[in-house]
């Protein structure tokens, strides 16, 4: 496949969010979670190129696009739905939207801003009926603070993975390896900020109602605690959804197990 292209949203607040093109078919914009930008997908594209035309954003405060102070969750579901946006007028069609994690969140909350969505596919990134359940654990959030201070970006990503995500050191070193880990450490500053937000993010029924686009909700059969929380409230709370749960996986399939991954989006966004 070709390099990716690069383009250019400006959101609501004005800040420009970059997005980068590639492969062949119906529009997908791919959403990441904390700490990443569009390079984290290095391992999911290539099962998705032939097939769609694939629009990897890079959310504010990381890679290519700007950020607008002061930090807001609302800004980042505004980014989104710019994005969408600007993919529908280039393509003259609706958009489908795959959102991992803190991604997912985004995603949910730009779905009442535009109407241009057609599908949305989330992995483990919804809002939850209890927040606080999406808190650190003990001691973590100081430690993250204190690493950040003394210039230690990288364990800050470290810390959070293996602390938060509960990665072993095997898939610690496979994350090491990706393309994507520099621009991990260089984002180390906003795992924090989006920690915040999640906490202040409460599931609305009413709210996920009004999202009429069929819903897929990913999740791995062996991811534990709050990652996969009120997902079966969830999806009983939106009009058109189901759960396809992936057998072995935690929460960064994507990465560890793309062909699966794949396997599951495709139908879904194609279909």
């Amino acid at each position: 496949m070709a390099e990716p292209v690069k383009n250019l949203a400006r959101s609501r607040d004005g800040t420009e969010i970059a997005y980068f093109t590639s492969g062949t078919g119906p529009p997908l914009l791919m959403i990441s979670g904390t700490t990443a930008d569009h390079s984290r997908w290095a391992p999911l594209l290539p099962h998705l190129e032939p097939h769609l035309t694939v629009h990897a954003m890079d959310r504010r405060g990381r890679g290519a696009s700007g950020d607008t102070g002061p930090f807001s969750i609302d800004r980042e579901y505004e980014d989104v739905a710019a994005v969408v946006d600007a993919i529908a007028e280039s393509s003259g069609s609706t958009v489908s939207v795959y959102g991992h994690s803190f991604g997912g969140l985004c995603a949910f909350g730009a779905a009442p801003l535009t109407s241009r969505i057609c599908k949305l596919a989330v992995y483990e990134g919804w809002p939850t009926s209890d927040p606080a359940v999406l808190g650190f654990p003990p001691d973590v959030d100081e430690r993250l603070d204190q690493l950040l201070a003394a210039g230690d970006r990288e364990g800050v990503i470290e810390t959070f993975f293996s602390e938060v995500l509960g990665m072993s050191d095997e898939q610690l070193g496979t994350m090491r390896a990706q393309p994507s880990w520099p621009a991990r450490v260089a984002a180390a500053h906003t795992i924090r900020r989006e920690s915040e937000a999640e906490r202040t993010t409460r599931l609305d029924p009413a709210a996920l109602a009004k999202i009429t686009v069929p819903v897929l909700l990913l999740i791995g059969s062996d991811t534990e605690g709050s990652f996969v929380v009120d997902v079966e409230t969830i999806a009983a709370a939106l009009p058109d959804a189901r759960v396809s749960s992936m057998p072995g996986q935690t929460h960064m399939a994507d990465v560890f197990a793309p062909q699966l991954v794949a396997e599951r989006l495709l139908p879904f966004v194609r279909g």
